[in-house]
């Protein structure tokens, strides 16, 4: 909305689709609706797939050995999702909904499903890449889930291209450039605050150790051990590493700890929001 006064903070108004290109396509019929309107579907949308999410970590809790309520509870009452995801109407919800799902194919066998559930991920936001190559090395079948990948894909990518030309691309670009933005909270940024290092050289550390932490967990995983637990260890780092850390980022490690079977992990997702509680939370 132009005549909005913070019209003029945003720095992407003139993207074709500053999400992934299936969210845009997705929400364009929004805009035939009143605002009001259109922003209570998105937080409903957000809402359910907060719950969709937890039911899938309660689904994949118990053949893991994990109580289904705690896993669902330490998803869907987690109060930077309650405030953030669904308050906010953040799409990343949704995509980690789909990304869930994939997981959940993954695991029962259904790679070709789950192929197919993780580009609609990556094609809603493309933060849930962090997820692809852990499922492909766990994957009993790599083949299947490779084609259910690709064949998603250029379904997604005829559509996008029919609605925007190759425009459509451009939401890919934008996530990147987030990278080189910062925002108070992240913990490079906090960290060169706080010790008054240079904060261009501790997000050049940041980013070394985050490399490091994936190339050690694909290996970990390419060994045989839990790739689940490897992803969410993944978006840990990211979520770590990253100069541009915002409340309802922690949706996408948090299913992923509920099931890990990983109490450090678990621990460190509560540190993590506790830690943003603070400045995050209006109280």
């Amino acid at each position: 909305m132009p005549q909005d006064p913070a019209y003029a903070e945003v720095a992407w108004t003139e993207a074709t689709s500053a999400y992934g290109p299936l969210f845009t396509l997705a929400t364009y019929p929004l805009a035939w609706l009143p605002i009001g309107v259109a922003v209570a579907i998105l937080k409903a949308v957000a809402a359910l797939s907060v719950l969709g999410i937890a039911a899938v970590a309660s689904r994949l809790a118990t053949p893991r050995g994990i109580d289904p309520l705690r896993a669902a509870a330490f998803v869907a009452l987690n109060p930077l999702v309650l405030v953030h995801v669904v308050g906010g109407a953040h799409n990343d919800g949704l995509t980690m909904l789909l990304a869930m799902l994939a997981v959940a194919a993954v695991l029962g066998g259904r790679e070709l499903a789950g192929g197919v559930a993780l580009t609609a991920a990556i094609a809603t936001k493309a933060a849930a890449a962090f997820i692809a190559p852990f499922a492909l090395l766990g994957s009993r079948r790599r083949t299947r889930l490779l084609a259910g990948a690709l064949g998603a894909a250029i379904a997604v990518g005829i559509a996008a291209q029919l609605a925007f030309g190759w425009d459509w691309l451009h939401g890919f670009g934008l996530a990147g450039e987030n990278q080189s933005r910062t925002s108070y909270m992240s913990i490079p940024i906090t960290t060169a605050r706080l010790t008054g290092l240079d904060p261009g050289a501790v997000r050049l550390v940041a980013a070394i150790l985050f490399a490091a932490a994936i190339a050690y967990l694909l290996v970990w995983t390419w060994r045989g051990n839990d790739w689940v637990r490897a992803a969410g260890w993944a978006a840990m780092a990211l979520l770590l590493a990253t100069a541009w850390l915002l409340p309802w980022y922690l949706i996408w490690v948090l299913p992923l700890a509920a099931i890990s079977r990983d109490r450090c992990l678990q621990l460190l997702t509560l540190a993590l929001t506790a830690y943003q509680l603070g400045a995050r939370i209006p109280l």
